[in-house]
């Protein structure tokens, strides 16, 4: 019960040797329920932000990044492509994310690329590696996978020629259960080794907030001739991915969630060094950059995942993912992770806490850390989770719901500190005891 005061997430906090790096992000602000003023006069005060895995927040130095560019743009028009008065010339500009967007997916440089949005790449990926036979053409996908992945599987089957009731294999989790079990997972891959040619799964399953293990899928489906896929967009930036190293075929991601890049940033590739010369769809940024402008339509690939790169990257989308990187490489994805840990342990034990509450709600995400990113995902009973959401929404607690019985509450280490788990966790108690009796059986 000393978790539960003000005092010990103060203490938490006083502890926290990332604590500093708060001050780099624009916290939201909410209306003042008491309606008074502060010190500066101002009826608003900070929300507590738990929904990072939707969309990350603004980093300050990013407005300045913009401006920069704009400056460019109006002072010097196409000049800016190779004369930058900042040293990001447009005509590399991804450069100047790619070598830490390398450190933190675990790559080498050259196995990365910055580009485009989330589900084009997925089709560009599954263009280049899904290449079905008479023998080896379905796909292991996860029964519940976001639906964007889905619709992007299951056009890449037809667009085969294949039906997607024959070619998609699902992966369920046992009944009773909500997440899937590592052995289940294998165990598909086993009885259908001989007829898979690709498995495409998500690190962190959206919903859940489960972490997948990355490293014995992978190892295990290669060993059975299958083509591995990841959808990072819940795990980059939230949890330590060693890609090249665990001997992923490909992965994808988004930027605007934990890496703060904003809404509809751009996004990235992977492609492991040894598959770097498989066929894809090609386009003229993916060319050569010492030939690129020859225009002499015979395409040379950049080596590695540069090659498959197709329009030339967005200036604004680029810069905004350049100042959350400035962050990131102002500590490690090491002691990211171990700030998680603790942050979204220390929620757990404070709603485990409250048995008032407790009957009312579950906590569907794993309770092993090592198998959960920064993330809780809570199924509320007896329809009351949109009027406990509502209420938190009243109180300054910024988090996330799936319909019909699910918020996701997120803790990103980065910005979120102890005590917005501890303001969470009182607000979440009268939030959830309210809605019961208003809206209990």
């Amino acid at each position: 019960m000393a978790l539960v005061t003000l005092e010990s997430a103060s203490e938490l906090d006083s502890r926290d040797h990332l604590r500093h790096l708060r001050d780099e992000f624009h916290i939201p602000k909410h209306p003042n329920p008491h309606g008074s003023r502060g010190a500066d006069g101002a009826t608003d005060h900070q929300a507590v932000y738990l929904c990072g895995n939707s969309l990350g927040l603004q980093p300050k130095g990013t407005r300045g990044l913009l401006l920069e560019e704009l400056g460019v743009w109006a002072d010097q028009g196409v000049y800016g492509h190779h004369n930058h008065p900042s040293s990001r010339p447009w005509i590399d500009i991804d450069g100047c994310v790619s070598e830490e967007m390398a450190k933190i997916v675990g790559a080498d440089r050259s196995e990365i690329a910055v580009m485009g949005t989330l589900t084009s790449n997925l089709h560009f990926l599954m263009a280049a590696f899904y290449r079905p036979t008479d023998l080896k053409y379905k796909i292991i996908v996860e029964e519940k996978a976001f639906p964007s992945d889905y619709y992007a599987i299951e056009s890449q089957v037809q667009w085969h020629g294949l039906k997607s009731s024959d070619a998609i294999i699902s992966v369920s989790p046992q009944p009773g259960q909500h997440t899937l079990d590592t052995h289940d997972i294998l165990k598909v891959i086993e009885d259908n080794g001989a007829s898979t040619a690709m498995i495409l799964l998500p690190g962190v399953q959206y919903y859940t907030g489960q972490l997948f293990d990355i490293e014995k899928i992978t190892k295990f489906a290669r060993f059975h001739d299958i083509i591995v896929g990841w959808d990072l967009a819940h795990a980059v930036g939230n949890v330590e991915l060693s890609l090249h190293d665990w001997q992923v075929d490909f992965a994808a991601w988004c930027s605007y969630k934990y890496l703060n890049s904003g809404p509809g940033g751009i996004a990235g590739i992977f492609v492991h060094e040894t598959r770097s010369s498989q066929g894809r769809l090609t386009g003229w940024w993916g060319h050569d950059r010492a030939s690129r402008f020859k225009m002499d339509n015979n395409f040379v690939a950049i080596p590695g995942a540069g090659g498959f790169q197709h329009s030339n990257p967005s200036v604004m989308a680029t810069v905004c993912l350049l100042g959350s990187l400035n962050v990131f490489a102002k500590t490690s994805m090491k002691d990211i992770r171990e700030k998680s840990v603790r942050l979204t342990g220390y929620m757990e034990e404070l709603l485990l806490a409250d048995e008032e509450t407790r009957g009312f709600y579950e906590i569907i995400t794993p309770r092993n850390p090592s198998e959960r990113g920064a993330q809780l995902s809570l199924l509320f009973k007896h329809g009351i989770m949109d009027a406990v959401f509502q209420k938190l929404e009243r109180a300054g607690i910024i988090a996330d719901k799936r319909e019909p019985d699910v918020i996701r509450v997120a803790p990103a280490p980065l910005y979120n500190s102890f005590g917005d788990v501890f303001k969470f966790s009182q607000e979440f108690k009268e939030a959830v005891l309210e809605a019961s009796r208003v809206d209990g059986p």
